[in-house]
């Protein structure tokens, strides 16, 4: 799945803006891990949490597009790269799910949801987001093998 719209909100959601309660919240801690990302345009530089450096088998925290996504399985890199190309012309909304195929360990879905602002100004704003883990990695196609 790769999604990119234009981006029709005048300003991003405010915690708290969107209901969701304690409930709605231990049942998706439940299934997964989320992080928060950012991306600055004006250098192309993205910043992720802990758990996104590790999981995507990175050693720092900052890096480049394509040292994110050269772990996702192959077929899917081109997609995700143009959708971020798109995303970094014009404000808009975007997701995508992919997996993560880092060298030995079981393959690990990912979803990540997000969205650019602030591109009134060539080589200027930035992309936010949330990657979503869920609480199992795969082995082989289709096979579960644990969950985290």
């Amino acid at each position: 799945m790769f999604k990119i719209a234009k981006s029709t909100f005048t300003m991003p959601f405010l915690p708290g803006s969107v209901g969701f309660d304690h409930s709605d919240n231990e049942c998706l801690t439940q299934y997964c891990v989320t992080e928060r990302w950012t991306g600055d345009l004006s250098n192309g530089l993205f910043q992720l949490g802990e758990r996104a450096t590790r999981l995507h088998g990175l050693e720092q925290r900052n890096c480049g597009l394509l040292n994110l996504v050269r772990c996702y399985t192959s077929q899917d890199r081109s997609h995700v790269l143009e959708l971020f190309e798109q995303a970094a012309t014009v404000s808009s909304s975007f997701c995508f799910s992919t997996t993560i195929e880092a060298g030995g360990i079981p393959r690990q879905p990912v979803m990540c949801v997000g969205e650019s602002m602030g591109l009134e100004q060539r080589y200027a704003g930035a992309i936010v987001g949330v990657f979503i883990f869920p609480r199992f990695q795969l082995d082989n196609p289709g096979t579960a093998v644990h969950q985290q």
